[in-house]
This record gives structure tokens, C-alpha cells and sequence, in this order.
């Protein structure tokens, strides 16, 4: 092939690292927390059949707020906690007055929801309900299948077939043979008997196993959701705890998911000659060891993190102070002989409970604001922000300390920060600015 003037041919050689689904799977698992961690299992159970997760939830292993366990660090600052919620009953009731006319109907339908669990089936005597609102037979199967026909799918059903045929149907992506399936052979489904249902339908064990599998992502309770509060746990990756002066880390297990391998229904299906279920089977088995191997990678790189934050951090954890030392993420890295990024993920939303409260991994790095020239010691942004915290505690409240006498106060104990910075680590500390904390004392 001619190549024109100017131009000439050159073989590199580079090294790229592939990026492929697993890895990438790899390094969410590692991001996620215990909760996003559970979520993703889960759908991954779903997606594989064997696959079992055992969520080993413990409420009383978590924490409602990490605030609630952490030192306070003023009187002044309130933090308030917020709900809205909003229950099943009110959230049907809306939905029908906003696209319900008044009519008889109408009436019956709002008498309906009254016998609505908080699961969303609905609890009632059809005759006791004619006899109530004096409505016949086709009356009332109208009114349930209008009240079927709110938000969420499912709410209004009787059992929990019906409950599943109601998602199934309001849902565009489900497969073909989704709702025929559950409506004339539910117990076939649920009982495996997927030979039996893809003779009759004439399709592959594939196909029945992806409506059995799209049937377990539907909800069971479709009202729960509503009106449910949101708790906010939050679930502690490590524990640390000491004695006599000794630091002893471990695992929270109490709050880890565990995967298990189906080996029953494993070798079940091992007993096909089909050449398509022994490859599915095949990829099947292939995804649980990846998972299960990840998993333990997560908790490895977890544990050896936390580790080196307590070696750096122990007067912390033994409580012999309040402020941390500077540490960031390079240090660990560097430690540990691993990328920062891994850090990060390894940190971010993960959290460690001690005997004193609970608190995420990334609180302990801060960086070193200065080295005071007297004594040579590094003074971390964290040690600052106590510094900051106890001088507006003492300040004379009818003349509160501003930005600019805090610099002055802090210059003088061999501490340079600028009046910006000041400024921002009192915002991030909720602390208003001198005017707003201005008081006025009553004098006699």
C-alpha cells in the first residue's frame, strides 16, 4: 500500500487494563455500603438462581443517625430530624379524589380502602360490603378493580398471586409469558416444575427461567413502601474495641450479607443432557464464585484500611483525645501499596462503631494545617476545628468572636490560617456567623 509524502508507518507496543463488566462490578462492590452492598446482591440472587443471600440484618447493630452516637461538639448547634410520612391509607385516598368522580362508585371505593392492610391487600367480606352500601355484584367487582388500578401495583389484591398478576400487569418490560403463567399455573412456577411449564407453553427452560426469575424482583407486599418511614440505619463495617489499652479490630459480621450456592438445585439441574441449561448452569456457577470471591476481597481491603486508621488514629480511639492527627489518603495508600482511589471507595460510606459511637471511615483523614515552630508538631485541620469550637464556646456572647479575632487568636498559639478558612470550617461545623450569634442579656 502506497503511503503518501510526509506520512510513514509505526508499531507501538502500550499496555491497557481492560475494563470488563466484573471489574467494574468489582469495584462498585467495594464502593457500595452494607445497605447499597445488600441491595446489589439481592438483585443479584434475583438474576441467578443460585445464588442465595442471607442479609443477617440485625437492627440492633445499626445506628439510626451517626450523629446520635458522635460528640457534640457545641450546645448551640440543632440538628433536627425531619419525617414525612404519609400513609397508605391517605396515599389511596388522594389518588381518588383526584381522579374519581363523585359517584356511587366512587363511595364504594373509599369504603375499600378502609379494609386495606398495610401490605396493600384488601381484608374484606364481599357480602358484608353489598350489604353495607347497598351495591350489587358487579357494583363492587367494579369498585376493587378501579381501586386495582391505583398506585402502587398490587394494592387491592387478595392473595399474593393476584398481587403479583396486578404488578406483572401494570409493568411493560415483563416477559411475554409473565402473566399467563402466574394466572394458570402460579403453583407450577413457584414450585420449580419448569420441565412441565415449557412443554406446555412450548418454549426453553431459558424462557420459564426468566419469568421465574423477573416474578422474584416483584414485591410480595406491594403497600409496604408506603407510609413506611425512612430510618436511615446505618451499619457499621468494623468494630473496634479495647482493653487494658489495647486496640482489638474485627469484621461487624453481624451486618454483612452472606452469599450461599444452591448446591441442591445445582445438582438438580446438573441432571439435564440439554446442552443450553449445562452452559446457563455453567455461567451461573461461574458468577456465584466471582461474587463470592469479590465479597471476601471487599472485606480484606476494608479490614486492612481500618487497620492502619487505628495505628494512626489510637489516641482517638482510646480516648485520650478528641482531635485526629493529619492523615490522608496517599499516606494509607502508600502503606498499603494500593491505588488512592481504592482508599476512597474503601472509606466512602463505610463505617466503624467503638465503644463511644459510631463514625464513617473518612472522618479520620484530615490534612496538617501548619507545623508550629516552637514544638514541631503538626497541627491537623481537625485539631483546628476543636480549637475553633472551644474559643466560640467561651466568647462573651453579647460580643461573639469574629472571623477576623479568631485568625488573631490562633496566630498567636502559632496557628496561620486566613480569615476564608476560618470562615470555612465554622460553616462546616453549623456554626452561625458572629452577628446571628450575638445575644442579649437581660440585665436587673
Amino acid at each position: 500500500m502506497a503511503i503518501g509524502p510526509g506520512f510513514r508507518q509505526q508499531q507501538r507496543q502500550s499496555q491497557k487494563l481492560a475494563m470488563t463488566q466484573r471489574l467494574q462490578q468489582s469495584i462498585q462492590m467495594l464502593q457500595f455500603n452494607v445497605e447499597e452492598l445488600r441491595d446489589f446482591l439481592t438483585q443479584k440472587a434475583l438474576e441467578n438462581p443460585l445464588i442465595d443471600v442471607d442479609t443477617n440484618w440485625n437492627a440492633n447493630h445499626a445506628s439510626l443517625t451517626a450523629a446520635q452516637n458522635m460528640p457534640s461538639h457545641d450546645d448551640f448547634i440543632e440538628r433536627v430530624s425531619t419525617t414525612n410520612q404519609h400513609s397508605l391509607f391517605e396515599y389511596l385516598l388522594d389518588q381518588i379524589h383526584l381522579t374519581m368522580r363523585d359517584t356511587k362508585l366512587r363511595k364504594i371505593v373509599l369504603t375499600l380502602i378502609e379494609y386495606v392492610d398495610v401490605n396493600g391487600y384488601l381484608k374484606v367480606d364481599d357480602d358484608q360490603v353489598m350489604a353495607e352500601l347497598s351495591a350489587t355484584p358487579i357494583e363492587l367487582l367494579d369498585a376493587v378493580t378501579l381501586l386495582q388500578q391505583l398506585d402502587p401495583p398490587g394494592v387491592g389484591a387478595r392473595n399474593l398471586q393476584e398481587a403479583l398478576m396486578l404488578q406483572t400487569e401494570s409493568d411493560d418490560h415483563a416477559p411475554n409469558l409473565a402473566y399467563i403463567i402466574l394466572e394458570e399455573n402460579f403453583d407450577a412456577l413457584v414450585n420449580r416444575q419448569w420441565d412441565a411449564l415449557a412443554k406446555k407453553y412450548q418454549v426453553n427452560l431459558a424462557d420459564i427461567s426468566s419469568v421465574y426469575d423477573y416474578v422474584r424482583t416483584l414485591s410480595p407486599t406491594p403497600g409496604a413502601a408506603v407510609g413506611q418511614e425512612t430510618t436511615g440505619y446505618i451499619f457499621p463495617d468494623l468494630v473496634v474495641t479495647q482493653r487494658a489499652g489495647q486496640l482489638a479490630l474485627k469484621t461487624a459480621s453481624m451486618a454483612q450479607p452472606v452469599v450461599k450456592f444452591q448446591g441442591n438445585y445445582y445438582q438438580q439441574m446438573s441432571q439435564h443432557s440439554d446442552q443450553e441449561v449445562t452452559e446457563y448452569l455453567k455461567e451461573k456457577k461461574s458468577e456465584y464464585e466471582w461474587i463470592a470471591s469479590s465479597l471476601q476481597q471487599r472485606e480484606a481491603t476494608i479490614f486492612r484500611v481500618g487497620t492502619v486508621i487505628i495505628e494512626r488514629q489510637a489516641d482517638f480511639f482510646l480516648e485520650k483525645t478528641t482531635t485526629l492527627k493529619p492523615l490522608l489518603l496517599r499516606d494509607v495508600a502508600q502503606q498499603l501499596q494500593v491505588h488512592e482511589s481504592t482508599i476512597s471507595r474503601s472509606i466512602n460510606g463505610k463505617y466503624i462503631q467503638t465503644d463511644f459511637g459510631m463514625f464513617e471511615l473518612k472522618r479520620f483523614f484530615t490534612k496538617a494545617v501548619n507545623k508550629r515552630p516552637t514544638d514541631g508538631k503538626v497541627v491537623s485541620a481537625d485539631g483546628v476545628q476543636h480549637r475553633i469550637v472551644a474559643l466560640i464556646k467561651q466568647e462573651n456572647k453579647e460580643k461573639p468572636l469574629s472571623d477576623q479575632k479568631i485568625v488573631q487568636i490562633l496566630k498567636s498559639e502559632n496557628v496561620e490560617l486566613s480569615r476564608r478558612t476560618v470562615a470555612k470550617y465554622r460553616e462546616n461545623l453549623n456554626i452561625p456567623s458572629s452577628s446571628k450569634r450575638k445575644q442579649y442579656l437581660r440585665t436587673e
